[in-house]
């Protein structure tokens, strides 16, 4: 019963905690609206030579392309359809440094799979998702940022005392995406884990709460996500083991709004907003806010 009422508060589609679960439940964990920072909107901005920025002038708001199925991060409650995290977070701040008051944001779910066709057709103005910057994706779309490093890391239940980072696998069930990088580092650099694999990180996470499996590895990002719903029952244990650079992706070409990103983070970054979204959101795990990573300003291609 209490695995049960464990796995209702990891799913991404939970209603409101004071309309849902049976009495003694555990509250569903999350960012509440009033708990979320605010984000002072640039006055008079102008960004004359980004014919994206401009097509979204014309418009009246932006358009950003998101995840809706990953805890903290990106996350679409289907009740309300708003959209929380702290990838939405980094959203919204962005927004209000590019002038656009960031409760106009219409937020579009992309799967990971169209993100550049999204960029590249004009869908969406940005895209902020779990999205690593790496040199095969420049080639087709801008990146701003990185905004954070994520890392392949280890989810456990708070009760292993055993694994505490990947050299302890050897002989343990570890679960991760079919297909997945991080499936295939964990299939190279540590064969003697038996590896379990799934469509979905969710089905790993349900499969580790019910002791079928003894780890679930992908990003530390998405790991800490999924902890901090049921933080008293998940754990993220040891140092990442692979450098995965979030960025915000932009449409190719358009280096103004590419450089505007960059310099709205750093200005975030700087004043405070960008720790207290992850405190609000990534945060509630219980892992603190690390040093956000150096902005890469590639050239203009």
């Amino acid at each position: 019963m209490r695995t049960t009422r464990l796995l209702a508060a990891l799913v991404i589609a939970a209603c409101a905690a004071s309309a849902c679960g049976k009495e003694g439940s555990p509250p569903v964990k999350g960012p509440q609206p009033d708990e979320l920072p605010k984000y002072q909107v640039a006055k008079g901005f102008t960004l004359p030579g980004s014919g994206t920025w401009k097509k979204a002038k014309r418009r009246g708001h932006l358009v950003v392309g998101a995840k809706e199925d990953q805890p903290f991060l990106g996350e679409k409650n289907p009740a309300t359809g708003q959209y929380s995290g702290f990838d939405i977070e980094i959203a919204k701040m962005i927004s209000a440094s590019l002038g656009f008051e960031p409760k106009s944001i219409r937020f579009k779910t992309i799967a990971s799979a169209n993100r550049e066709t999204a960029l590249q057709n004009g869908q969406i103005d940005y895209y902020v998702g779990t999205y690593t910057i790496n040199d095969l994706r420049k080639k087709l779309v801008g990146f701003g940022g990185p905004y954070y490093m994520a890392g392949q890391g280890l989810l456990v239940r708070s009760d292993e005392d055993d694994i505490k980072g990947p050299q302890d696998l050897n002989g343990k069930k570890v679960c991760s995406a079919a297909g997945s990088t991080p499936y295939q580092r964990i299939q190279k650099d540590y064969p003697k884990a038996t590896l379990v694999a799934y469509d979905t990180y969710s089905v790993c996470v349900d499969n580790l709460l019910t002791y079928q499996v003894d780890a679930v590895t992908t990003d530390d990002a998405i790991l800490i996500g999924y902890a901090a719903k049921v933080p008293d029952e998940l754990k993220v244990v040891g140092k990442p083991f692979s450098e995965e650079p979030y960025g915000i992706g932009v449409p190719k070409g358009d280096n103004t709004l590419r450089f505007a990103v960059d310099d709205a983070l750093a200005a975030r970054e700087k004043n405070g907003d960008w720790k207290k979204a992850y405190d609000a959101t990534l945060g509630l795990s219980g892992v603190p806010a690390p040093k956000p990573p150096a902005i890469d300003r590639y050239p203009a291609s």
